[in-house]
């Protein structure tokens, strides 16, 4: 994020480079259960992101040193896939990776209910396929509708959404363009039932004032995301149903 562009990121109308007005997010679509393999699965497309995240257990943690005797841990891998960028990703994992890894695993700990797996882990995996800006909130909002169905009891699922700044103007949902040559990405991460933010991150410089209108603008924009994930869960459900009978 450098700032620094002569491309016009959002003209004197307030249309941005995709056409979006500053307050417009990108179209959402979530599938839950794409995977026949995983115990839960989900995939995500937010704008031209696309995201896939399996979900495995909970299942007895190895190493056993790393096992907690009251509550599960969660471990999480978030990865690029090398074809995901116009630049091809050198494999394996990098210091972004990690990072977004961690705190996804501590995003979603302060929704699912640890404490019913003693000495158990939960692994959830988060490739993204195709990458344009946000993909941590997009793999976020993946691995938790996995989560919920992989039937793992939660106290909630978890949307996420990033607002920034670029031209001077608080947007929300940035994109390539706005996020590489932006002034200022904002990630966040809620619960809808309570409004608790589980996630808040900031590249880039705001004033005071426009870190508050960026939050409003991300947290209501988390609240009509967690509408599609919830729908994507009860469209995986009726599939179960119809399945079970079926085979009766």
């Amino acid at each position: 994020m450098s700032g620094h562009t002569d491309m016009i990121l959002v003209d004197e109308n307030g249309i941005r480079i995709d056409g979006r007005t500053v307050d417009q997010h990108r179209p959402f679509k979530i599938e839950a259960g794409v995977l026949n393999n995983a115990d839960g699965s989900a995939y995500v497309e937010i704008g031209k992101n696309k995201i896939l995240a399996a979900v495995y257990g909970p299942r007895e943690c190895h190493p056993k040193h790393m096992q907690n005797p009251t509550k599960a841990i969660i471990q999480c891998k978030y990865n690029m896939q090398t074809f995901s960028v116009s630049d091809r990703k050198k494999p394996g994992p990098d210091r972004r990776s990690i990072e977004i890894s961690k705190i996804t695993a501590e995003a979603l700990e302060n929704v699912v209910l640890t404490e019913l797996y003693p000495r158990a882990s939960i692994d959830v995996y988060i490739e993204v396929l195709q990458a344009n800006a946000g993909t941590r909130c997009a793999g976020l909002t993946a691995a938790s509708v996995a989560l919920a169905d992989a039937g793992i009891p939660m106290r909630d699922i978890i949307p996420a959404c990033a607002a920034g700044k670029a031209d001077n103007k608080v947007l929300l949902d940035l994109n390539k363009e706005e996020d590489n040559f932006g002034q200022a990405d904002v990630p966040i991460a809620i619960v809808p039932s309570t409004d608790e933010i589980v996630l808040l991150q900031m590249d880039g410089n705001m004033t005071r004032d426009e870190l508050d209108k960026a939050i409003s603008m991300a947290m209501g924009a988390c609240h009509e995301l967690y509408d599609v994930q919830k729908d994507a869960l009860k469209r995986r459900y009726a599939k179960r149903v119809v399945e079970v009978e079926t085979d009766e």
